[in-house]
């Protein structure tokens, strides 16, 4: 269960995020019953417990292979919302069923999980980027062995002397 919500959460605005509609079918309810009991309590979502979709927002996500539900028969003067994992929570307690209740516990597993997959993809990229770094600097250095090696495989030819005498009076025994 927690997989299937997992894959529901999106990223919008830079916070995970789920629609309305992928909240509703969790919590059994329709999704205009969900945005009725959100309205009748709209003390209790502030903006970072839940927000609605801009216009280009929503074209993107009709437009995303990633957005399962059809938003074709919504009804286009209201964009969708997106709940944060609060949002989500506090959804729960407002409409107050038992499967709301129940399914809570799953959306707010699949939100920690998700965290903690992001969090282990960014120690992931930092151990990443310093092996990188480390890769750079042995590059260099390998390169600095190779052209030392080069040099001694080609010494300068040996200065020879002539046969016989020759008298050059620049250079000094």
């Amino acid at each position: 269960m927690v997989e299937q919500i997992s894959r529901s959460i999106l990223i919008l605005r830079g916070q995970r995020v789920i629609l309305d509609a992928e909240l509703a079918a969790l919590y059994g309810v329709a999704t205009k019953v969900l945005n009725q009991a959100v309205k009748r309590n709209a003390e209790r979502f502030p903006e970072d417990f839940m927000f609605r979709l801009t216009r280009t927002e929503t074209e993107a996500l009709n437009r995303s292979q990633f957005v399962t539900g059809s938003q074709k028969h919504r009804d286009p003067r209201f964009p969708p919302l997106a709940f944060t994992e609060h949002g989500a929570i506090m959804a729960a307690t407002v409409l107050n069923s038992p499967r709301a209740v129940e399914m809570s516990v799953y959306v707010v597993r699949a939100f920690v999980r998700l965290r903690e997959l992001l969090a282990s993809n960014t120690v992931l990229a930092r151990k990443l980027n310093e092996l990188e770094g480390k890769l750079k600097n042995h590059d260099e250095a390998i390169v600095a062995i190779l052209s030392a090696i080069r040099e001694l495989m080609n010494p300068p030819p040996p200065k020879r002397r002539g046969i016989g005498f020759t008298a050059n009076l620049d250079e000094k025994s």
